[in-house]
């Protein structure tokens, strides 16, 4: 197989790989930030406060803000970088999935530090609305643990954009007509292939500048105006 036949195998797998790894990435940012803000409504623990003296012990629940008060700020901020990786390309789009890690680094670590038996303790003593002693809490059993591994899955889709961003395709350069005009043909099998990526059709023939497309100009214009008649 001669080298221009290889680069015309390896091109279109190359551009599959890519897509792949774009809708990956999107998948999982959107996947991220929806499960860390559904996790982050929820109360995360509950417990009683005993007041002194014959007094009925005070319930008492803590929210995911009065746990994790950064987790849910994250997960808008990640849901707002769907779009922006859609909108952007090259090292902006690197620059996006840089910050979509740290996103999902700052909520896991929240997560983490906000559901230490301390931190809860101290949150509850905050919450409380008697005073007493706050009894043995019982964390959520599940939704601390779904906003810690929402944490971790935006940090990996951030990584793959930063590492692998910069080659994925774009919006603008796939659905912006004048950047797929032609201005002469050629056999190259690489430049075929950039034509077809870019939605031109490199076997139509090429249009010189400030020549007039066929079916435009004076002659169309009448044909058009007796059709009308």
């Amino acid at each position: 197989m001669s080298a221009p036949e290889a680069g015309e195998h390896t091109r279109p797998r190359t551009a599959d790989r890519a897509r792949r790894e774009y809708t990956a990435a999107l998948l999982a940012t959107a996947a991220g930030a929806a499960a860390l803000l559904a996790a982050t409504a929820q109360t995360w623990a509950s417990g009683q406060v005993a007041p002194p003296g014959p007094v009925a012990p005070a319930p008492v629940e803590l929210a995911a803000g009065d746990v994790s008060p950064a987790a849910a700020a994250m997960g808008w901020a990640s849901l707002a970088a769907v779009a922006a990786l859609v909108a952007t390309r090259g090292w902006a789009r690197r620059g996006v999935g840089l910050l979509v890690a740290v996103f999902g680094a700052v909520a896991a670590t929240d997560v983490w530090r906000g559901t230490r038996p301390e931190e809860l303790l101290r949150a509850a003593e905050r919450q409380a609305t008697a005073a007493g002693d706050v009894g043995a809490l019982a964390p959520a059993p599940v939704w601390p643990w779904i906003a810690a591994a929402a944490g971790l899955l935006l940090v990996g889709a951030g990584l793959l954009a930063l590492l692998r961003g910069g080659g994925w395709p774009a919006m603008s350069s796939r659905y912006d007509r004048h950047s797929a005009a032609r201005t002469h043909r050629s056999d190259d099998p690489a430049e075929l292939w950039k034509s077809l990526d870019s939605g031109a059709d490199p076997t139509a023939d090429p249009v010189a500048p400030g020549s007039v497309p066929p079916g435009s100009g004076p002659a169309s214009d009448e044909n058009a105006h007796l059709k009308e008649r």
